[in-house]
């Protein structure tokens, strides 16, 4: 499997169970439009990861399909930062996955968009005016929980207690990936982080909260390492294509 292909499978499987895990929150959200809006949310995230399992498949040339890849792999074979499998917990720690997640994305599709790869170019271009609503969402919902009562920081900072080691991993890089940044085809993921931290430590500054300055980050993101909770994850995701082989819609 080539440098490339894994890149776009990372990015494929990132949105896959980012947004298998905010499905969760359908006919749970705490009122009927932000129940709406993190159902929206998830529904795009699906969408990206369709469109780059499509592209994934078309390199790896085998004959498979975008549910062959999305479906019938194995643990191992996911190449997700740890971070989109945690727990959503209460909301102000979906919140927040959802908001670093996003300005991730942001950043990461924005260079993309200079991508000499025209597949990537494309699909950066599609998925960022989807990402820049999100980032606007979470960042007013993250502006509430900072600023709204004591109860409500208290949360939002427990959730980053919960979830900072685990940002880092959103940078790791799959095999290879410095080839494909030499040849314009991605964004640097180093480059990326810098740029990660300086836009959340500018956002924290305006929501009054205090910026990690933490390095200890968990390792295995890109690299088929997984936290104990994405088995459950795929048992749900994958149990009518297991169940049912070569089931159609």
């Amino acid at each position: 499997m080539n440098s490339l292909t894994n890149y776009t499978l990372k990015l494929a499987d990132d949105t896959l169970i980012m947004g298998q895990r905010l499905a969760e929150w359908c006919g749970k959200g705490p009122y009927l439009e932000e129940d709406i809006a993190l159902t929206n949310i998830a529904l795009d995230y699906l969408g990206q990861s369709n469109n780059f399992y499509k592209y994934a498949a078309q390199l790896q040339g085998e004959g498979k399909t975008e549910d062959d890849l999305a479906f019938l792999r194995v643990e191992k074979e996911y190449l997700n930062a740890q971070m989109v499998e945690l727990p959503n917990e209460d909301y102000a720690q979906t919140i927040l996955k959802v908001y670093f997640f996003c300005v991730y994305q942001k950043l990461l599709y924005e260079k993309m968009s200079d991508s000499a790869d025209e597949t990537l170019f494309a699909l950066a271009q599609k998925s960022l005016k989807e990402v820049k609503y999100h980032y606007i969402h979470s960042k007013t919902w993250m502006n509430v929980f900072a600023n709204g009562t004591d109860e409500s920081k208290s949360k939002i900072e427990n959730a980053l207690e919960n979830i900072w080691e685990y940002t880092g991993g959103l940078f790791d890089e799959t095999e290879d990936e410095e080839s494909l940044f030499k040849l314009d085809l991605i964004p640097s993921s180093k480059e990326l982080y810098e740029e990660w931290k300086l836009l959340i430590k500018k956002d924290f500054s305006e929501f009054n909260l205090n910026f990690s300055e933490s390095n200890f980050m968990q390792k295995g993101s890109r690299k088929g390492i997984h936290t104990e909770y994405f088995g459950f994850i795929l048992c749900e995701l994958q149990y009518m294509q297991r169940t049912y082989p070569d089931c159609a819609w």
